[in-house]
């Protein structure tokens, strides 16, 4: 770590440096990152293009009485370390450590928890509003990337804050754009110029010297400032701003401090609402980085000499069959097409993308549209795999109701990084798609035990025309390549709303879903080892639910366990409890089998590697098989001569 940044504890400390030590510092902050990252991996190329802009905004304005708010929040690794967290920063992504995005819970600099983007505009627009109302003055900035701003929400906010002209400074970093030198410099002159406090001081009274003049005062004014913008907009590319009330300054180079600071402190001065165009460059500092900044958006810890990853695993991920099986599915069929959400290669979508450019759409981080869009796809024939992570798509919760199910269009919806995601947190632990999608009628919704029955499933889905399809994937390897267990049992043909039944019991009844099929059976076999028969139920589908099964295989068991990796609430594990409640005033044998739901409870989950959360969460193999046991009242009995062990199950003694 460098010597200025380890003097500095807080923004105070970075206020007290000359200007010209300010480079060093970033210089030091981005050797800090990549130390870091390359040890923990996570997000860096945006963090890294985000230094110099974030060094002049804590040195400029007053933090945390001047709010910044950050969107999504992977960029926010020098803000973190400028604000308190430097020694902690080694902690980063790891468990009980720093997040990986701003959190509310660690600092007063934080003033949300941030992991979705678009959300920032409006969020400062409040906080602003509330400043206004309790007559404070404080500055609001809003700090957003380029692929943020084309979401919907953003715009909504842009429009309310133009309407409601409240002091509110966006600042739209972009870092794809790169400036035209004569753009830049004829831009920069005009932003020294417009950003100039004298210059809006005389351009005040000069408005209200003209508003005077009888009759034609009011026109003249309207006039002068047509001339203005117009003369702006020629040169700079505002236009969209300034028709939704805002004043636009920019592009500004993102790694210039004399006019980032410049430009910083003369809009701290305008009131209104502002928009600053700063164009960074994704991967800044970090040539390998800078070179493909689209890999480079996150990464596994790699060797900062090389770019190499520090392991490199040889299994098959569910996004890679995921990509494979689409590909497979459009080269058979013409009518399948890929959507996605600004996540061509987190889907596993890019060599698609490649292959039927023409079939393939990537939105923008515009879920909602995407999902709309689809069912119009839909509509007119075309199928449809919208491949979005789950955390995402719960964004685009109305369009799934209103605009898919509602119009029974056969959207096939394929939800990546579905249960715990590990080291990204809260914000990305898809753990509500479950009791997001149960509720909507007409939904075909699956989940696959392993990297086979996912394919099964596209192809189930692809080929089925009455209404929509949902499944959901985990990240990561395929079990049969990791859990063993099962790899060597085939998946049973898909049929639609029949589960599978993998194991026999007489004790216990598992009913596991999706990514805690694997768990289970290996429970059931660690069972058998202590005396207990376990039989195990692969759902296969949330719905239609495989009632039938379901109640056969309670028949006389001792206790009934449902698994998923998801939130109970609402849950996998609420519908098959509504199947036995239901079916106890005919089934006499269901009265007295009690029913144990084991999934995410009703609380936000932090961040930690996921092996290390689902044991934490009582998901682990070792953790099932310990509820299991105290649950049914287990007791060892002493070895009975010749070595046969008993067990006492609520009162039944069995071997």
């Amino acid at each position: 770590m460098g010597t200025l940044l380890q003097k500095i504890n807080s923004p105070e400390d970075l206020k007290k440096l000359p200007k010209n030590r300010l480079p060093q510092v970033a210089e030091e902050l981005r050797r800090t990152i990549l130390e870091v990252v390359s040890t923990n991996g996570g997000h860096l190329g945006a963090a890294l293009g985000a230094v110099e802009l974030t060094v002049a905004l804590h040195y400029v304005f007053d933090a945390p009485k001047d709010t910044l708010v950050w969107d999504v929040g992977h960029q926010v690794h020098a803000h973190k370390i400028l604000t308190g967290r430097r020694d902690a920063f080694k902690t980063f992504r790891q468990y009980k450590g720093l997040s990986g995005f701003s959190n509310k819970d660690e600092s007063v600099y934080d003033p949300f928890t941030t992991g979705h983007g678009g959300a920032s505009i409006s969020t400062a627009l409040g906080i602003a509003v509330a400043h206004r109302l309790l007559r404070e003055e404080r500055k609001v900035i809003a700090i957003i990337g380029d692929a943020s701003l084309v979401s919907g929400m953003a715009f909504e906010g842009l429009n309310h804050a133009g309407h409601l002209k409240n002091n509110l400074i966006v600042i739209l970093n972009d870092n794809e754009m790169s400036i035209s030198p004569t753009v830049g410099a004829i831009s920069r002159h005009l932003n020294r110029i417009l950003t100039n406090p004298f210059y809006n001081h005389i351009r005040k009274d000069v408005e209200n010297l003209i508003r005077r003049v009888p009759k034609v005062g009011g026109k003249m004014v309207r006039y002068a400032k047509k001339i203005d913008e117009g003369l702006k907009n020629l040169l700079v590319p505002g236009l969209l701003f300034e028709e939704m009330g805002f004043r636009y300054f920019g592009p500004i180079d993102g790694h210039n401090f004399d006019d980032l600071l410049r430009i910083f402190g003369n809009v701290s001065r305008i009131n209104g609402p502002l928009l600053l165009h700063v164009v960074t460059k994704k991967g800044k500092g970090y040539g390998i980085a800078e070179s493909n900044p689209e890999k480079w958006h996150a990464s596994v810890p790699f060797d900062i000499e090389t770019g190499a990853p520090k392991q490199v695993s040889a299994s098959t991920t569910y996004t890679k069959v995921f990509g494979q099986t689409a590909i497979e599915l459009a080269s058979r069929n013409p009518h399948v097409a890929a959507i996605t959400a600004a996540m061509c290669d987190g889907t596993g979508l890019v060599d698609f993308s490649k292959k039927f450019p023409e079939r393939f759409f990537d939105v923008g981080i515009a879920e909602e549209h995407g999902t709309a869009f689809a069912s119009g796809l839909a509509r007119t024939g075309i199928r449809p795999l919208v491949a979005i992570y789950s955390t995402f798509l719960q964004r685009a919760h109305d369009q799934i109701i209103h605009d898919v199910a509602l119009q029974n269009t056969p959207v096939i919806f394929c939800m990546d990084r579905a249960g715990l995601v590990g080291e990204d947190g809260p914000t990305h632990h898809g753990v509500f798609d479950i009791a997001y999608f149960r509720k909507v009628p007409g939904v075909t919704f699956m989940a696959p035990r392993d990297g086979r029955e996912l394919k099964m499933m596209l192809s189930f889905a692809v080929a089925h025309t009455e209404g929509p399809v949902a499944l959901r994937y985990p990240r990561g390897a395929v079990a049969e390549e990791t859990l063993g267990g099962l790899a060597s049992q085939d998946p049973t043909p898909l049929v639609k709303g029949r589960a599978e039944l993998l194991r026999q019991g007489t004790d216990v009844l598992f009913v596991a879903l999706g990514s805690m099929v694997y768990p289970a059976y290996e429970c059931a076999k660690a069972l058998e080892a202590e005396g207990v028969s376990a039989a195990v139920v692969n759902a296969r589908f949330v719905k239609p639910l495989d009632e039938e099964m379901v109640l056969e295989q309670a028949r006389d068991k001792r206790l009934i366990v449902t698994l998923e990796e998801g939130a109970l609430a609402g849950g996998f594990g609420e519908a098959v409890m509504a199947v036995i409640e239901k079916n106890k005033g005919t089934k006499v044998y269901l009265r007295d089998i009690p029913v144990r739901a084991l999934g995410v409870p009703d609380r936000f989950i932090d961040h930690g590697k996921r092996e290390v959360l689902l044991d934490t969460l009582g998901l682990s193999v070792q953790k099932i098989k310990e509820e299991v046991l105290r649950f049914v009242g287990y007791v060892r009995v002493p070895s009975a001569p010749g070595g046969v062990q008993a067990v006492k199950i609520h009162g039944k003694s069995i071997h």
